[in-house]
């Protein structure tokens, strides 16, 4: 079964010094039909004006993982880690037991643009912990490269929890096949341009939701790129 999530059809927060979409219910947005989908439950697109970011706050028991698109993201947190990530940049932090971070624009005039993801763990109470690679885009041109997963292969971020994330760049003309295991569940945001999932047409910030499916099928891009999700149920 594919449902579609359109992208005019997310939550929007805009607070000035952030425009922001949400996949799912987050902050002031609820919708009880879009609560997540099997552990994944966050995709934010955040738009943040230059100088401006989230301020210190906490997190618990939650796997953050921050795909940057265009800009400069820095970050801060109380285990002493601080960096500053562009495009191309992946960052995972793992909450566990409680870790406190800011989030800011490294730029004083130009805005950063970037996703941030949430998912559930599969052990709460784990210590925190940090993680950040640099996926040439190269390596995301015509395949789909893994960039977070339950044991970090392929030089992807390692996340606790039994799901994996892949990217990629498409160009027309290409097609790229993933195979879902029995009783898995797939999930796929355009992030921008155009692509067919399953032969279903999507544009940048639609997604959809797979479940009790054989394979997830991408084809028909136009200056596509695209996260793809394969989760437990």
């Amino acid at each position: 079964m594919l449902q579609i999530r359109p992208s005019e059809a997310r939550g929007h927060a805009q607070h000035g010094w952030l425009d922001s979409h949400h996949s799912f219910s987050f902050a002031h947005y609820h919708d009880p039909l879009h609560m997540g989908f099997g552990p994944l439950r966050v995709i934010n697109e955040d738009r943040v004006m230059g100088g401006q970011g989230f301020g210190t706050h906490g997190h618990r028991d939650m796997e953050i993982i921050s795909y940057v698109l265009s800009g400069a993201l820095e970050h801060k947190d109380s285990m002493g880690t601080g960096s500053v990530l562009h495009y191309g940049d992946v960052q995972r932090m793992s909450a566990g037991t409680g870790v406190r971070h800011s989030e800011f624009n490294h730029s004083a005039r130009e805005p950063v643009h970037f996703l941030q993801i949430w998912i559930e763990p599969e052990r709460t109470g784990t210590a925190p912990a940090y993680e950040e690679k640099h996926i040439p885009i190269e390596s995301k041109q015509g395949k789909l490269r893994l960039i977070a997963s339950p044991d970090g292969r392929d030089d992807s971020l390692q996340i606790g929890q039994n799901a994996s994330i892949y990217a990629t760049i498409m160009a027309p003309g290409e097609q790229l096949q993933h195979a879902l295991a029995a009783q898995r569940l797939a999930y796929v945001h355009v992030v921008r341009g155009t692509v067919s999932v399953n032969g279903v047409a999507l544009k940048g910030g639609d997604a959809a939701k797979l479940s009790a499916e054989s394979a997830v099928t991408l084809s028909d891009a136009e200056d596509a790129e695209v996260l793809l999700f394969d989760l437990p149920q």
